[in-house]
């Protein structure tokens, strides 16, 4: 009997979201997408479509129990890329952010995932790494660096028994911040290796377009 391979894809955009749903169906995986325009029915590509608040955390274990009665099995790639920042009300001090808002954007940017099976990814940025002066950056940069570090930690504890967590970067070729240029079908391409697990990919996964990874 075919393995019943299922991928949720939680934070569904029109770069990354979009291009990694593509590629992973096209893999054979059954796909669900999570967002704030969910319906709760598969779409016109069958992929299902969940309505979800990332701002509230608990609403997260209910994705993972809608997967499982559509698809009778848990995901065994759960991809997160959702991601919140607050500008400060006053541009001239950066920690002006009302704490709220800190607070809400925390829950976007730090997840764990409820359930897991085999491989979590989690689209990240350079800046677990590097302090950037940017007042926008501010609750970005500490959701980043929190989740980095318990992905380290959780991939460290469970990779020999077959669970791998990574922290996806795509960088460009001299290791600089790719930004706003960031690649829709780069990230499908590597989450797309990640997945299958093949080739010795750390949990701090920096990437490259069209080479891979790339340690930085």
């Amino acid at each position: 009997m075919a393995t019943n391979r299922v991928a949720l894809i939680l934070g569904a955009g029109p770069r990354i979201g979009a291009s990694v749903a593509e590629r992973f169906a096209n893999d054979g995986y059954n796909i669900a997408v999570a967002s704030r325009n969910g319906t709760g029915s598969k779409n016109s590509k069958g992929f299902l479509t969940l309505k979800a608040d990332f701002t509230i955390p608990e609403s997260i274990p209910a994705l993972f129990e809608a997967v499982k009665k559509e698809f009778h099995s848990l995901p065994g790639v759960v991809i997160y890329n959702a991601a919140s920042f607050t500008m400060p009300q006053d541009q001239t001090s950066v920690l002006s952010v009302p704490a709220d808002k800190v607070l809400s954007d925390l829950n976007v940017n730090i997840t764990l995932p409820a359930e897991m099976k085999k491989t979590f990814i989690y689209t990240g940025n350079i800046l677990n790494t590097v302090v950037l002066p940017i007042p926008m950056f501010l609750t970005g940069g500490m959701g980043k660096s929190a989740t980095a570090h318990w992905i380290g930690v959780a991939d460290t504890l469970y990779a020999a028994r077959g669970f791998r967590f990574f922290y996806a970067d795509e960088r460009f070729a001299d290791g600089k911040l790719k930004g706003g240029s960031i690649d829709g079908p780069a990230h499908a391409e590597f989450y797309a290796r990640l997945a299958k697990q093949d080739g010795n990919v750390p949990w701090h996964a920096t990437f490259v377009k069209d080479t891979g990874y790339a340690k930085f």
